[in-house]
C-alpha cells in the first residue's frame, strides 16, 4: 500500500484518531485534562527522516493541546550508546524546529528509583532472580504456537530473590549469569509476556553513570516506569510497539504508579531508500556511502547535508497520515514537497553542468556587460542581481545538437535561441578537434536584443542558461538519485545489496557557475535555472565550491498524479 496525503500531528489543529484519543480523553477529564508527550530515542545511531515523524507528533500534540513535551534519551543500553549520538539527537531535534525547554531527561538519570520500582515488584512476588542462560530463556519461551514452560528458579522466595538481586547490584556475580524477570504467565499467548528479563548483569562503562552500575534495565523496564516517573499522560509509538503495550501496562499496573496511556501508530515507510538503522550502519561499515551525513542517507545529518530543510520535512510529515495501518510513501512525494518549498524561497543563479565553449563572432573582444537578472520570481522581494557578460560563453553541452532530432528546438546550425536575460543568438559554425568532437559553436548576437526580447516581435523556441566563460567559478557539483534502484519495501531482503543504485552519486569536476557563487556559505540553497536545486556542501572552498544536487526540477510525483488520473 502507498500512501500518498494525508492529515498529519505536525499541523495545527490536526485531526486524527491519535488528536481524537487525545482530545476525548481531555474531554473525559482523564488526567485531569493534561496532555505531557515525550520523544524518546535511543542515542545508539542517528536520527532519520522515519523519527521526524515520530518528533513532529510528539510534540505538535504537546503544542495542540497546550502541553509539554520532553526529550528523553532512553540509555539503557551502554554498549551502543555514545555521547556522540545524544548530541547529534538533539542537534538534529532543534534544527526541525522543536524545543523542549528544561525537560531534558536520561533514563540513565533514574536507574536508582528503576532499581527500587523492580525491588517492590519482588517483594510482591511479581519477579524472581533466573540462573538460566540467554539461550535458556529463549528456549523455555517457547514459540507463537508452542508455550513456554517455567524456568526451575521460578518459585524462589521473595527473601531468596531480594538477596540475590542485591548481589547482582552489588557485582557479585558474573555477566550473564544471572537475570530478573518478572513473573507473569509462561503460557501468554504473547511472547512477550512469558517472565520478560527486566535486569541483566553486564559490566560497561555508561555514558553518564561511569562504572556505578554493572546491571542495567531492560527498554521494556526502564521505559514505562520513565513515562510515569515523568508524569507523562500519552506514550506515543510506532506501531511495532502495539505488542508490548500489554507488558508496558502490566508493570505500571503491578506497581500502582501513574499509569500514561500507550499509543501506537504507524512508522513512515519511504520508497528507494533504506529506513532500518542496522541496514544504515551496514551501507557505512561496508563502504557503500560515505557516512552518516552522505546525502543518498535519510537520516536527517544526510538530508540536511543535502539540502533539505526543516520547514519542507515539517511540511511532507504534515500531509501524510498518521494511522493505525502500515504503508509506503513514495520518495517522489517528499520530493515534490521539497520543490515546492524550495520554488518559493530559492534563490535563481545560472549553472552549466557539462560545459560547451559559445564564441560570439561579432561580439567585442575586449567589451563586458553586466545583466540584470531575476533572484527569485516567485518573490519579488528577493530583488535582482547583476551577472556579467563576455565574448565567450559556456552553454549545456545537451544545448546543441549539430543535426537535430525532431523536436528538438535548442541551438542548432543555423537556428536562433535566446539567452537567459541576454540577447538572441544564431548558430553560424562549428569547430571540432582532431577526432571530431565539437569543441566550440561559433555564434552571432544580435545587438537589439539584450535583456532577452526582440524589438521586432519574432519569437524563439528555447531560452538557454550560461555563463560567461572569462568570468565562470570552476565547481564540482555532486548529482544525486535514488539509493536503491526499486521501490521494494522488502529491505531486509537477500538482495538488499543487489538493489543498490550504482549511479546514486555522479561527481562532476568541470561545472561552470556564476561567479556571485564564490562566498556562498555551506548549506546555502540555490535553483540552478533549468537544471535543480542545490545546496553548498561543507567541503567547498572560496576557489572551488562544491554544490549537492537536492532535488531536480523533474516533478515525478505530479506525473504519477496525472497517471493515476487517467488510469
Amino acid at each position: 500500500m502507498t500512501d500518498t496525503a494525508g492529515s498529519s500531528g505536525s499541523e495545527e489543529g490536526a485531526s486524527h484518531f491519535v488528536a481524537e484519543i487525545i482530545a476525548e480523553d481531555i474531554e473525559n477529564g482523564r488526567y485531569d485534562g493534561r496532555v505531557h508527550t515525550r520523544f524518546p530515542p535511543e542515542p545508539n545511531g542517528y536520527l532519520h527522516i522515519g523519527h521526524a515523524k515520530a518528533i513532529c507528533l510528539d510534540f505538535s500534540m504537546a503544542e495542540q493541546f497546550g502541553g509539554l513535551c520532553n526529550l528523553r534519551f532512553d540509555d539503557t543500553n551502554p554498549i551502543k550508546e555514545e555521547v556522540e549520538y545524544v548530541e547529534a539527537i538533539k542537534e538534529d531535534v532543534r534544527w526541525l524546529g522543536f524545543d523542549w525547554g528544561e525537560r531534558e531527561y536520561y533514563a540513565s538519570d533514574q536507574f536508582g528509583r528503576l532499581y527500587e520500582l523492580a525491588v517492590r515488584l519482588v517483594e510482591k512476588g511479581n519477579a524472581y532472580v533466573c540462573d538460566l542462560s540467554a539461550e535458556e530463556v529463549n528456549d523455555y519461551r517457547g514459540t507463537p504456537t508452542r508455550g513456554g514452560k517455567d524456568s526451575p528458579y521460578r518459585d524462589r522466595s521473595v527473601e531468596e530473590n531480594l538477596e540475590l538481586f542485591e548481589r547482582m547490584r552489588n557485582g557479585e556475580f558474573p555477566d550473564g549469569s544471572r537475570t530478573l524477570r518478572a513473573k507473569i504467565d509462561m503460557a501468554h499467548p504473547n511472547i512477550l509476556m512469558r517472565d520478560p528479563v527486566m535486569y541483566r548483569i553486564l559490566r560497561a562503562t555508561h555514558h553518564r553513570t561511569g562504572d556505578d552500575w554493572c546491571i542495567y534495565p531492560t527498554y521494556d523496564w526502564a521505559h514505562g516506569q520513565c513515562d510515569s516517573i515523568e508524569g507523562i499522560t500519552h506514550s506515543l509509538c510506532t506501531l511495532e510497539f502495539e505488542n508490548h503495550r500489554p507488558l508496558y501496562d502490566w508493570y505500571l499496573d503491578q506497581l500502582g504508579i501513574h499509569h500514561p496511556r500507550q499509543i501506537e501508530f504507524a512508522r513512515l515507510n519511504l520508497t528507494n531508500t533504506v529506513m532500518s538503522k542496522r541496514l544504515l550502519a551496514r551501507l557505512i561499515a561496508e563502504g557503500h556511502v560515505d557516512g552518516w551525513d552522505d546525502p543518498r542517507l535519510p537520516t536527517l545529518k544526510g538530508l540536511r547535508r543535502r539540502g533539505y530543510t526543516p520547514e519542507a520535512i515539517r511540511d511532507f510529515i504534515g500531509r501524510i497520515s498518521v494511522a493505525k495501518t502500515e504503508s509506503v510513501v513514495d520518495m517522489a512525494f517528499l520530493e515534490h514537497v521539497l520543490r515546492e518549498h524550495l520554488n518559493k524561497t530559492s534563490p535563481r543563479v545560472m549553472g552549466v553542468l557539462d560545459p560547451i565553449k559559445v564564441v560570439l563572432t561579432n561580439y567585442p573582444e575586449d567589451k563586458e556587460e553586466a545583466l540584470e537578472a531575476i533572484n527569485n520570481p516567485e518573490d519579488p522581494s528577493y530583488g535582482t542581481r547583476m551577472v556579467p557578460f563576455s565574448r565567450e560563453l559556456y552553454i549545456e553541452r545537451a544545448d546543441f545538437m549539430e543535426e537535430p532530432v525532431k523536436k528538438f528546438y535548442r541551438l542548432a546550425p543555423g537556428r536562433e535561441v535566446r539567452l537567459r536575460y541576454a540577447y538572441f543568438i544564431t548558430c553560424q559554425d562549428v569547430v571540432k578537434d582532431a577526432d571530431g568532437n565539437i569543441t566550440e559553436v561559433h555564434c552571432t548576437y544580435d545587438p537589439a536584443t539584450r535583456g532577452g526580447d526582440a524589438p521586432d516581435g519574432r519569437r524563439v523556441k528555447a531560452t538557454l542558461h550560461w555563463v560567461s566563460a572569462r568570468h565562470a567559478l570552476p565547481a564540482e557539483v555532486r548529482m544525486y538519485d535514488d539509493l536503491l534502484l526499486d521501490e521494494d519495501e522488502d529491505e531486509e531482503g537477500e538482495d538488499f545489496l543487489d538493489r543498490i543504485n550504482p549511479d546514486s552519486l555522479q561527481v562532476l569536476t568541470d561545472c561552470r557557475v556564476e561567479p556571485g557563487l564564490k562566498d556562498a556559505a555551506p548549506g546555502s540553497r540555490f535553483q540552478f535555472e533549468r537544471k535543480g536545486y542545490f545546496c553548498v556542501d561543507p567541503d567547498t572552498t572560496e576557489r572551488r565550491p562544491v554544490f549537492n544536487l537536492t532535488v531536480s526540477m523533474r516533478d515525478k510525483w505530479r506525473r504519477i498524479q496525472k497517471q493515476r488520473q487517467q488510469g
